[in-house]
């Protein structure tokens, strides 16, 4: 029996996991890497084909994001998981689908003018629908075997709708070995969903440690401070605009909001109208209302308003905007309003346009409910920058910026410890992924000095035998260079998304030419077939760089 880690080892996303056991191969998520990347990972051992089965904590896509790929290429078995978490990997995986299919576009079009290679996107639509045709599902609390000598169980973790930890009891020859998986372990007292639930007994814990360094405080009074931001706002005449994560945040604001209105908290504003600008946070929000099937994910409170025959997310004065034209009414209408849009650090989609409407106007409030990651156009508003850049125009901040302090979705250090320490009987060994590269070590060091249970934080490609817990396999450490570091960083704020500007400008400027004469809508035709002759025809071409620099190695004993 081994576990092999693979993702998420010294760094927060790309979660991937190995477990080899009763003579199977299984998977506990398969994640992609967002933001910064500190490590090159290790390549899964097996191929996909020869992968019995996956399991999967939740949704959020650095847990999901690759399981098409690794269906695309060749994995048939069952892929288990909560019933809410398949629920939201069909909208999930279906827009990671449609962004993959749109980037790989792009760079054949790209390559077709330099007659360069041309590329398939990691997965496609039809990839995801086969991906979803193996889901297998159960709720929390249900034991079930998966092979002979394999078995598990989903616990709640509390972190979003139907996310778990995963408990597998392995047997293989006369020995039994346990593995429990923590996932991302939730905050606590939020909206919609319960607490993360204590751990089961388990020989060996993976754990997570996002805020393995960090405490939240205690918990504000959220309810009060959207109270005094909106009533404040919408009194000036102006909008609340919050850059929202599409998928359990925007949720759980909507619970919020709700309950704000149903109180009669906002005073001289009855009825006032609260948009959700963002498809995926509309299809994420009718996900969150199929009450009846859902009902097992939520909070006690959550399912008394169900039952009394409440929606917990809508009320009225809601409006869900789906179409482009129907984003862009949102800032014709002079009405004082709430307009929640994706993303949430307002690198792209919709809300760098309200924000383009609203930044200028002193009246108005930007609102932030999550972390700004440094660089992002959220952190520059945040830290109150004169301007910021925004379709190929400086925008003024003279708005108002609030944060609504403390929101998070993920477990802090003593929460984390807390978690572990309510085991009936303690593991045998802890190991530590999820978190940034020093603090993995950090927390790991931690767990060992305050809780006399020896924690260990891997690397990539590092293997350990589950009968012993000794480690019988170091993988090879690979630095990510700086560059590439920046290169993805920047990636959907450099180059192509100044591109993306400029071709809404262009579509706005062809929209409003319905109306314009004849003549004009010549001109402005001949100029765009002008330009388009000239980049097919493949003038102006850049040369690119070919010296790539080379990463540094370091082997460990």
């Amino acid at each position: 029996m081994k576990i092999t880690f693979l993702g998420a080892a010294h760094e927060v996303t790309g979660s991937c996991t190995l477990i080899e056991a009763a003579g199977k191969n299984i998977l506990v998520d398969f994640g992609m890497e967002q933001g910064i990347d500190t490590y090159e990972n290790y390549d899964i051992p097996v191929i996909p084909g020869n992968i019995d089965a996956v399991f999967l904590t939740h949704a959020h896509i650095d847990h999901s994001g690759k399981i098409p790929a690794l269906v695309k290429n060749g994995f048939r078995g069952n892929i288990y998981a909560t019933f809410a978490t398949y629920r939201l990997c069909e909208i999930m995986l279906r827009d990671s689908a449609h962004i993959q299919e749109s980037e790989a576009e792009w760079q054949n079009r790209k390559a077709a003018r330099r007659d360069g290679e041309q590329v398939e996107p990691l997965y496609n639509l039809a990839d995801v629908e086969a991906t979803l045709k193996l889901f297998k599902t159960y709720h929390y609390g249900e034991s079930f075997e998966v092979f002979d000598g394999v078995s598990a169980t989903f616990s709640d973790a509390g972190h979003l709708l139907g996310s778990s930890s995963i408990l597998l009891k392995l047997r293989e020859g006369g020995t039994e070995r346990s593995v429990l998986f923590s996932g991302d372990l939730g905050n606590v007292t939020r909206p919609l969903i319960r607490d993360p639930e204590g751990p089961m007994d388990a020989d060996f814990v993976v754990i997570e440690s996002t805020y393995g360094d960090r405490l939240h405080g205690e918990r504000p009074d959220y309810e009060s401070q959207m109270t005094r931001i909106i009533q404040s706002t919408l009194d000036r005449g102006g909008n609340v605009v919050i850059p929202s994560f599409a998928v359990g945040r925007t949720q759980e604001l909507l619970y919020l909001i709700r309950r704000i209105k149903e109180e009669g908290r906002i005073k001289g504003h009855d009825g006032f109208p609260v948009y959700v600008d963002s498809p995926l946070a509309v299809e994420a929000t009718n996900v969150y209302s199929a009450s009846s099937l859902l009902a097992p994910y939520y909070d006690k409170e959550t399912t008394e308003l169900l039952s009394a025959g409440k929606n917990p997310i809508l009320f009225p004065g809601l409006r869900l905007s789906v179409t482009s034209d129907e984003s862009k009414l949102i800032n014709t209408d002079i009405t004082p309003k709430v307009i929640i849009s994706a993303s949430g650090m307002c690198e792209a989609g919709r809300i760098r346009h309200h924000l383009k409407h609203n930044l200028w106007r002193e009246e108005s409030t930007v609102l932030f409910v999550g972390y700004q990651s440094e660089g992002t156009v959220g952190r520059r508003i945040i830290n109150r920058e004169k301007c910021v850049r925004l379709f190929n125009e400086e925008i003024a901040v003279k708005c108002h910026v609030e944060t609504l302090a403390g929101i998070s979705g993920h477990a802090d250090r003593d929460m984390l410890l807390s978690w572990l320490s309510s085991m009936k009987t303690p593991a045998r060994k802890v190991f530590v992924n999820h978190g940034d590269d020093k603090v993995c070590e950090s927390f790991a060091t931690l767990i060992t000095e305050s809780r006399g249970i020896f924690a260990e934080a891997p690397y990539s490609g590092d293997v350990f035998d589950l009968e012993t817990g000794e480690c019988i396999e170091r993988g090879e450490i690979v630095r990510v260079s700086k560059k590439k570091q920046e290169k993805a960083q920047t990636k959907n704020s450099g180059a192509y998304n100044k591109l993306l500007e400029a071709f809404a400008r262009l579509a706005d400027v062809v929209t409003r030419y319905r109306q314009a004469s004849v003549s004009d809508i010549s001109n402005l035709t001949g100029l765009i077939n002008s330009l388009m002759s000239k980049i097919e025809s493949g003038k102006g071409k850049k040369k690119n760089n070919k010296n790539k620099p080379k990463n540094k190695k370091n082997k460990r004993k």
